[in-house]
């Protein structure tokens, strides 16, 4: 199953939360993790609304009275006591991290001074945690978006009157089409902005899919421009034209040699590139000009998600420059299944050429995470898993 969001009407926790509920994910399920994060009370409900000549659905965040501002640190450590599943927690905690980046960033210090009630606020918990708990639910395997609609004009903050969009969502959404209007007024938020920079895959039209769902999250503003609504597209994917597994897609091969970056880095600046839109990235061990030892850093993406990769490497490593080649990358069709072990779901990735199964292989998160809850070995996992999905 694939999404596709149309964010037109720009985009906020609230409007995120309205529509992967109204596409069905379960509202129950959302409380109950956003409910064992918070240190107060939290409740959700929703209500059917009309958004311009729109149906949409709102959900409601009911909190405590509170005054608490909480830093990247404190929001992380309610993260990491909470009882939720694990992958709730990693989406979450990376979410209030890119947000406490680009605060860092737009205001010339670092994530450890941070501390601004945006990120304590409890609906903010309730809209990250229960936005991430929501996709989750819906197990999507990709999740595209649109350009998106960020406002004009200017919008009140702590930091006084800013021009829209503000620099926190102009951090976030850097490499990523963004234009403004259709209302003179902020339209995505920095939460809105970060959790779509997060979760989204690909940028653009709606890609060729069979939809079953439609969810439409009403925002909290009713405009007489427009609808203020984000629309959800739930669906399976539909080969594209007359692309078959014989056609490349065109790919690029980003390039770069750093001997200076503490290799304790590299395990996580791997990871974000993959999170950011890479198809694959590795290291390959040179010996530079007076014998310094350093890495090629060699990431293969797909020639429309480029730009936020490579920005993604002058960010997160010391590179100051970087080569970059053209090719046409093969890759076989695709589509995820599952398989059950011990009572544990197991996405299987099976590989097609013109149709023909060539290859099954299991995800090794699903596969650790099982092997976590049933106390086996993580082998021992993954050969049931193989040997039920050659089944």
């Amino acid at each position: 199953m694939i999404g596709w969001f149309d964010a037109g009407s720009g985009a906020s926790g609230d409007m995120l939360l309205g529509a992967l509920v109204d596409a069905g994910a379960d509202l129950a399920v959302i409380e109950a993790a956003v409910s064992a994060v918070a240190p107060e009370r939290i409740a959700l409900s929703t209500e059917r609304t009309t958004r311009g000549a729109l149906s949409a659905r709102r959900v409601v965040v009911e909190v405590a009275d509170s005054t608490t501002h909480r830093g990247l640190d404190q929001i992380l450590d309610l993260l990491a006591a909470a009882r939720i599943d694990e992958a709730t927690r990693h989406h979450a905690g990376a979410v209030f991290t890119a947000l406490a980046e680009a605060e860092a960033d737009v205001h010339g210090t670092t994530v450890a001074q941070v501390h601004f009630h945006e990120v304590g606020a409890l609906d903010a918990i309730a809209d990250i945690v229960g936005v991430c708990s929501g996709f989750l639910a819906l197990n999507l395997d990709e999740v595209h978006c649109s350009p998106i609609a960020v406002g004009s004009g200017r919008v009140r903050t702590d930091h006084g009157w800013l021009g829209v969009p503000p620099p926190a969502v102009v951090s976030l959404l850097r490499g990523i089409s963004t234009y403004a209007g259709p209302a003179e007024t902020e339209l995505c938020t920095p939460t809105g902005a970060a959790l779509l920079t997060h979760w989204v895959t690909d940028w653009g039209p709606q890609p060729a899919m069979a939809v079953s769902a439609v969810g439409t999250g009403a925002g909290r503003r009713n405009f007489d421009s427009h609808p203020n609504v984000l629309r959800l597209l739930v669906g399976e994917p539909q080969p594209a034209g007359a692309r078959t597994s014989r056609d490349p897609v065109a790919a690029v091969v980003l390039e770069t040699n750093v001997d200076d970056l503490d290799p304790r880095l590299w395990p996580r600046v791997l990871a974000l590139l993959l999170e950011r839109g890479a198809s694959d990235a590795w290291l390959t061990p040179i010996l530079m000009k007076k014998g310094r030892a350093a890495h090629t850093l060699s990431v293969l993406v797909r020639s429309d998600r480029r730009d936020r990769v490579r920005e993604s490497i002058y960010a997160e490593t010391s590179a100051i420059g970087m080569r970059e080649h053209p090719i046409a990358k093969h890759e076989l069709d695709r589509e995820f299944r599952a398989v059950q072990v011990g009572g544990c779901d197991i996405r299987i990735k099976v590989a097609m050429f013109d149709g023909r199964v060539l290859n099954v292989q299991p995800e090794y998160d699903d596969v650790a995470a099982a092997a976590d809850a049933l106390g086996r070995p993580a082998k021992s996992v993954l050969a049931e898993a193989t040997a039920r999905a050659l089944e």
